[in-house]
């Protein structure tokens, strides 16, 4: 099945756009200046929209993506050994490239007493909390954010399963997985339970043949409404954080796991302007800044820690900001300089698809912009 040039430019969309929303859920803080302690009145709240609500939704919306890609040929055209061996060249050796290099590099620098207190103690660690830190064999790795490509590698061996009990079974099914993302159940062998929800979801979209664009007239509304609920969580989590009551924090893995329609319906609002027309050209710059801001947030925090500042607004504006653009401007260089090994550490993700999508309103005739 050929994918549509829309659909496909909004995927790409919707990656650089919930990648870069991730680095805002990523921004470290010392307890004092917690958002829940509301010491900068309207700052902090737009904190927990930002960092506790809004972009919780990029875990479960990239995962549906995965998914619904793995299997858009259908199952007919779905090869299990060709698919790991693939998987193994895109995911697993990028993760373990950038998740293994930045352990090391955390393990020099606490060698020399440097470090500690930022990030967790690997020099006391015993081997097998080492593989959890390294390559997230059982915990978070020191590379925090990379757990989500350690959880959708198990997506990937589980996906023949998947396939066939999302075929057969596809509403007892999803609403099994359901369950388990929002229930206070334990998390078995994933590190983040939405992930498996959300790619069996996308799964589901694929084999069912789901035309995901049949709202597409209804985005403004859906995409105000998802807004609308995120703010509502916001508001229930600034006043009752950091120790939610369990409905809320039920609502809110439930409202993130909606947002795999909210921000859908968005992308089709922002891909026919010109700045979406660019963004959904594709390329592995959203790759590239998934891995690679982690560990330069941790980097600028322990600068700002030695400069003395108080004022921990301006940190968590601007730390973001500077991170992406270094990694837009980096992912440049490297692309230009060193374009193999670009490949190797974004799993192949080196070039940039052109795909037509229709100019937005008002544009010059022939205007055709070209992805907790």
């Amino acid at each position: 099945m050929s994918m549509d040039a829309n659909v496909s430019a909004r995927i790409n969309l919707m990656r650089i756009l919930l990648i870069s929303g991730i680095v805002f859920v990523h921004v470290p803080y010392n307890p004092q200046w917690s958002p829940f302690l509301g010491n900068y009145g309207m700052l902090d709240w737009i904190r927990v929209f930002l960092g506790e609500s809004l972009f919780r939704i990029g875990v479960p919306c990239l995962s549906a993506i995965s998914g619904y890609l793995l299997f858009r040929r259908g199952l007919a055209g779905f090869d299990y050994w060709k698919t790991l061996k693939t998987k193994a060249r895109t995911v697993l050796l990028p993760f373990l490239i950038w998740s293994g290099s930045f352990f090391v590099v955390v393990y020099a620098i606490q060698y020399q007493g440097l470090g500690f207190g930022y990030l967790p103690d690997t020099i006391s660690a015993t081997p097998r909390q080492w593989l959890s830190m390294a390559f997230a064999l059982e915990a978070t790795p020191v590379n925090l954010p990379l757990y989500f490509l350690r959880d959708l590698m198990l997506c990937v061996l589980l996906s023949p399963i998947l396939a066939l009990l999302v075929s057969r079974y596809p509403r007892v099914t999803l609403l099994a997985l359901l369950a388990y993302a929002i229930l206070p159940l334990p998390n078995g062998i994933f590190l983040k339970k939405s992930i498996l929800f959300g790619f069996s979801a996308g799964i589901y979209a694929s084999l069912h043949g789901v035309n995901i664009k049949a709202l597409d007239r209804y985005a403004g509304p859906i995409a105000a409404g998802f807004l609308a609920i995120a703010v509502a969580i916001a508001v229930g989590l600034y006043y009752t954080g950091p120790d939610f009551p369990l409905w809320l924090d039920m609502a809110l893995r439930l409202t993130s796991i909606a947002g795999i329609i909210g921000s859908w319906a968005i992308s089709q609002l922002l891909v026919r302007t010109r700045l979406g027309g660019r963004l959904g050209r594709g390329s592995g710059l959203s790759f590239w800044i998934f891995c690679g801001h982690y560990p330069l947030l941790v980097l600028f925090w322990m600068i700002w820690n030695r400069t003395g500042l108080s004022y921990y607004p301006l940190f968590y504006f601007t730390a973001p900001l500077i991170a992406i653009a270094i990694l837009v401007a980096s992912h440049n260089l490297v692309q230009r300089l060193a374009p193999d090994l670009l490949a190797v550490l974004t799993g192949s993700r080196t070039g940039a698809k052109r795909i037509p999508v229709p100019a937005p309103q008002g544009a010059q005739a022939g205007y055709s912009p070209q992805q907790r």
